[in-house]
């Protein structure tokens, strides 16, 4: 009973309706995105993509950290913890193809 003289009748309605609102205008406002193109050689701030993406994510590191990631989340899974294993799932997933989404993101120019 406190509870409805605090928030009021409809301000669970209110709130949700103000969400939606929200969002409807931060979705039809935006402006359009654009892929991100992989830097060629020469290009500003290859070097750092080279070292980050390439000899990093797609190397080594990366696909032990994400084989790594999944192999803990199927441990978690076969313990009966699916919760606990979905994240890391998911992440290890990504982790290994974060070459394909680094390059599939969207970039928002203003």
């Amino acid at each position: 009973m406190e509870k409805e003289k605090f928030l009021g009748k409809y301000s669970y309605t209110a709130l949700a309706f103000f969400g939606m609102a929200a969002f409807a205008i931060a979705f039809f406002a935006s402006p359009a995105a654009f892929a991100v193109t992989a830097p060629t050689t020469g290009s500003f701030a290859y070097d750092i993509y080279d070292i980050g993406i390439n000899d990093i994510l797609k190397g080594p590191i990366g696909f032990v950290g994400g084989v790594g990631a999944i192999v803990f989340g199927a441990v978690e899974a076969i313990r009966g913890r699916a919760l606990n294993s979905i994240a890391p799932v998911l992440g290890g997933a990504a982790l290994i193809k974060a070459d394909a989404i680094t390059s599939s993101l969207g970039l928002n120019i203003l």
